[in-house]
C-alpha cells in the first residue's frame, strides 16, 4: 500500500494564482489542493471524493452573498478546473437545516433552484453536506487506507486507536440530507472535530484555509496508513495455492480468456440490441499473486470497499480458477460462472426491491469484475472509460481488502446499502443512458495508414465503435491516428503495426487486440496494393507480391479471425474492401484486378461459411478514391502519375474526369466507403455475401 505524501508547494500553489487571475486567490487554491487530492490515486478515483470552498460574492445588483463552490457530480478532482465548480447560494440551503426530513427528489430540486448559475453542473450529492459545515474549505476521500480500517467487525474501536482525538465517526448513512443532517449534529455536540470519518465510505476534512484542510486530510490518512502497517508487520496478505500452475502462454491465455468472458456477458437490452463489453486487463504481479492465492474467492465474494464504487464494479467479483487449452471447455466454465452470478444478482435484486415502495428498473445482471487465475484481473465497461475506472477501482480494492482481511475480520457494507447505491437515482446519472450506434464494437482496419483506411475509422469512431487501425508503415498509421484524435475520444483509438501477409504476424496481432479490448467484433481486411503492367510485361514476382497482400492477406485475416468470433460466440461483421476492377476490370492492371476478384470470392465463401456462427461477410467496391493532401490513396499515388500523362490531365483534373464517368457525377469519397461499413456493422438488414459499390454508378461495375 502506497504512502500518501503531503504533496503541497508554495511555489506551486502560487504558480496556480498565476495561471488563473481571474479567480479569488480563496478559489483558485480550492482549485490547486483539489487537484493534489485527485491526483492521488489512494485518495479517490475517477470522479470520486469532492471539495469545496465559502466565499462572498456580489451579483449583478451589487449585493453581497454567500456562494458555496462545490465540485460538480462527477467530475475529476485531479483535472478539475472552475467549469467543474458549481456555486450554489449557500444561505438558502443553511436553512434546510432545520428540516427533520427531505427526500431525494426535493434535495435536487433544492439545489438545482439555488445555482448561482443556471449553466452549472449539478452539485455532488455531498453538497449539503459541505453547507451546513460552517468552515470555509471542506475535503472528501475515500482513502484507501481509512476504508480498510472501517471494514471492520470493530471498525468504530480500530479508527479511534489509529486516528486519536479530533476524529468523529458515523455509521455508514447514504449522501444527501440524512448523512449531512447526521454530520452536523454530531459537529455541533463536538465543536473540536478536525475530520468526520463515515464508516464504509470515508473521510472529510476541514479547516478555514485550503492548505489546512488539505494538510489534515494528509495527516488523518497518513496515521491510518502507519497504524496498517504496524499491524500488518509480518503477517503475509497472500498464501499461494500449489495446485494452480501459470500458463505457458500467458499471453494466447489472456487473450482467450478475454474474448470469452467477453462474450459471455454480452446481453440484449430490452430494445433488443446486442451490447457488447470492452474489457481491461491488469497483470501486474500483484494481482497475479492475488488469482494464484487461497483468498482470491473471497475477495471476490466479498462486497465493494465502499458504496460510491458499485455503479462501476457492482458488489461482487467472479473468480475463474483456471483457463483450460481448450475453448469449448473454457466458454462452459465461464458461463457456468456467470450463470451462477446472474442468479445470485437476480436474488439480490428481488429481494432488496421487494423492500421499496416502488420497484426500480432493473440494471444488467452481469458481472464486471473477474479475477482469473494466472492472468490477473479482467474488468469489463460498455464504454472503453467504464472498462478501465472499474479496472482501477478493482485493483485498487484487491490491494486493500487482503489488508482488511490480515487485520481482523472484515466487514463490507449491508447488502441493502449496496443496493440502496447501485439503484439510486442520482447516482445513476454518472452513467450514460443511451449509446451510439455502434458503441461496445471493436473495429480492426487493415490498410489503416491509407485514404480509404481513414475515411472508414473516421465512420465508424463517430458511430460509437473502438478502432484498431493497423498498417504496414508505422509512419503513416501515427499520421491517421493523430488526425483522427483531433475529432474523436483518444481512448476509442487502437493502432498496430504488422505484415498482413504474414499469418503468424496476424495471429499474433489478433491476440493482442483481444488481450487489449477484448476482441474483434467487425473486421475490415482493406490492406492493398497496385502494379500497372500489360500481361507481356508483368514481372511474375511483382504478381506475387500484389497476390500476397491484395488476396492473401485477406485470406489471413479472415482465418485468424475465426476463432476470436467463435470464443465470442456474439456473431460479427466482416466488410472485404474489394473494388470496382471485380466486375470492370482496367488493361495493365491485371495483377490489382486478379487479386481483388480473388479476394472478393474468398469473402463470398467466409460469408457461406461463418454464417452458421452469426457472422455476416459483405463487400463493399469503391472507384476512383483519391484521398487528400494529408492522407493520399497509395493506390492513387502509384497509377494516377501515368493515368495524368496517357489523358494530358493534372491531378484535378483527372479527379473530375473520374467524377464525369460515373452515372451520378459524384466526387467519390473514403467517408462514403466508411457510411456503408456501418450500415453492415449495424444489423439493420440480414445480409450477409453482397456487394456493395460505391463508385458512383459504373454500368460495368453492376453486381451481377
Amino acid at each position: 500500500m502506497g504512502a500518501v505524501r503531503n504533496l503541497f508547494n508554495k511555489e506551486e500553489a502560487q504558480e496556480f494564482l498565476t495561471k488563473y487571475p481571474s479567480l479569488s486567490e480563496a478559489l483558485a487554491l480550492r482549485l490547486y489542493t483539489s487537484r493534489l487530492i485527485g491526483k492521488d490515486p489512494s485518495l479517490v478515483l475517477h470522479g470520486g471524493g469532492n471539495t469545496s470552498v465559502k466565499l462572498k460574492i456580489k451579483n449583478i445588483l451589487g449585493e453581497e452573498r454567500d456562494v458555496l463552490y462545490v465540485k460538480g457530480s462527477g467530475a475529476d478532482l485531479a483535472a478539475l478546473g472552475p467549469e467543474g465548480l458549481v456555486g450554489l447560494e449557500l444561505q438558502e440551503l443553511q436553512k434546510l437545516k432545520s428540516l427533520e426530513g427531505l427526500s431525494d427528489e426535493e434535495m435536487e430540486n433544492q439545489l438545482k433552484i439555488h445555482k448561482v448559475h443556471f449553466r452549472s453542473p449539478d452539485p455532488s450529492v455531498e453538497a449539503l453536506f459541505h453547507a451546513f459545515l460552517p468552515h470555509r474549505y471542506v475535503d472528501h476521500t475515500h482513502a484507501q487506507s481509512i476504508l480498510i480500517l472501517t471494514n471492520q467487525k470493530h471498525g468504530k474501536e480500530l479508527v479511534a486507536e489509529a486516528l486519536g482525538p479530533g476524529i468523529g465517526v458515523l455509521p455508514y448513512l447514504r449522501s444527501g440530507f440524512p448523512l449531512a443532517k447526521a454530520a452536523i449534529e454530531l459537529y455541533e455536540n463536538n465543536p473540536q472535530l478536525e475530520a468526520i470519518v463515515l464508516m464504509n465510505h470515508g473521510i472529510f476534512t476541514f479547516g478555514d484555509e485550503a492548505r489546512l484542510s488539505y494538510e489534515n486530510m494528509i495527516r488523518f490518512v497518513q496515521k491510518a496508513e502507519s497504524y496498517i502497517e504496524k499491524r500488518l508487520q509480518g503477517k503475509p496478505l497472500w498464501h499461494p495455492r500449489a495446485d494452480l500452475y501459470p500458463s505457458l502462454d500467458i499471453a494466447l491465455s489472456t487473450a482467450r480468456i478475454s474474448s470469452v468472458i467477453r462474450g459471455a456477458c454480452a446481453y440484449q437490452d430490452p430494445g433488443g440490441t446486442l451490447r457488447r463489453f470492452y474489457t481491461e486487463v491488469r497483470s501486474t504481479p500483484e494481482m497475479v499473486e492475488a488469482s494464484r492465492s487461497k483468498e482470491a474467492p473471497d475477495l471476490c465474494r466479498s462486497g465493494a470497499l465502499t458504496p460510491d464504487h458499485i455503479i462501476w464494479t457492482k458488489n461482487r467479483a467472479v473468480y475463474i480458477e483456471s483457463v483450460p487449452g481448450d475453448d469449448e471447455s473454457l466458454r462452459s466454465l465461464v458461463k457456468q460462472e456467470v450463470d451462477s452470478y446472474i442468479k445470485d444478482y437476480d436474488r439480490y435484486f428481488e429481494t432488496h426491491s421487494a423492500t421499496r415502495g416502488t420497484k426500480p428498473e432493473k440494471l444488467d445482471s452481469y458481472p464486471r469484475i473477474f479475477l482469473v487465475a494466472g492472468i490477473g484481473l479482467v474488468a469489463l465497461g460498455l464504454t472503453r472509460r467504464a472498462a478501465r475506472i472499474a479496472a482501477d477501482i478493482a485493483e485498487r480494492s484487491f490491494q486493500a481488502k487482503p489488508c482488511a482481511m490480515a487485520m481482523g475480520d472484515y466487514l463490507p457494507m449491508d447488502e441493502s446499502h449496496a443496493f440502496d447505491m447501485e439503484y439510486w437515482g442520482l447516482q445513476q446519472k454518472k452513467l450514460a443512458k443511451t449509446a451510439p450506434l455502434l458503441q461496445g464494437q471493436v473495429a480492426v482496419v487493415t490498410g489503416g495508414g491509407g485514404a480509404i483506411g481513414l475515411g472508414i475509422a473516421d465512420r465508424l469512431l463517430a458511430a460509437g465503435a473502438l478502432v484498431v487501425i493497423c498498417d504496414i508503415e508505422k509512419t503513416r498509421v501515427e499520421k491517421v491516428r493523430s488526425i483522427l484524435t483531433r475529432k474523436h475520444d483518444e481512448s476509442l483509438i487502437e493502432q498496430m503495426v504488422f505484415d498482413v501477409t504474414d499469418y503468424p504476424s496476424v495471429e499474433k496481432a489478433f491476440s493482442e487486440i483481444s488481450g487489449r479490448v477484448g476482441g474483434i467484433d467487425l473486421l475490415v481486411p482493406n490492406a492493398g496494393i497496385a502494379h500497372v503492367a500489360k500481361i507481356e510485361d508483368l514481372d511474375p514476382i511483382k504478381f506475387r507480391q500484389v497476390i500476397d497482400v491484395n488476396l492473401m492477406g485477406t485470406f489471413h485475416m479472415l482465418k485468424a479471425s475465426v476463432p476470436i468470433f467463435k470464443r465470442q460466440a456474439t456473431g460479427g461483421n466482416i466488410v472485404v474492401v474489394s473494388s470496382k476492377n471485380v466486375f470492370d476490370p482496367g488493361a495493365a492492371f491485371g495483377a490489382y484486378s486478379a487479386s481483388k476478384a480473388g479476394a472478393h470470392q474468398i469473402g463470398k465463401i467466409a460469408a457461406l461459411e461463418l454464417a452458421e456462427i452469426g457472422v455476416r461477410v459483405n463487400m463493399v467496391n469503391p472507384d476512383a478514391i483519391f484521398g487528400d493532401e494529408e492522407v493520399s490513396s497509395k493506390l492513387w499515388d502509384l497509377v494516377g502519375p501515368d493515368r495524368m500523362k496517357a489523358r494530358g490531365l493534372d491531378a484535378e483534373g483527372l479527379k473530375e474526369y473520374y467524377r464525369q464517368r460515373n452515372l451520378l457525377k459524384a466526387r467519390v469519397l473514403a467517408e462514403h466507403v466508411g457510411n456503408v461499413v456501418v450500415f453492415f456493422a449495424s444489423n439493420q438488414t440480414p445480409t450477409t455475401g453482397a456487394t456493395f459499390p460505391v463508385d458512383g454508378g459504373i454500368p460495368a461495375a453492376f453486381p451481377r
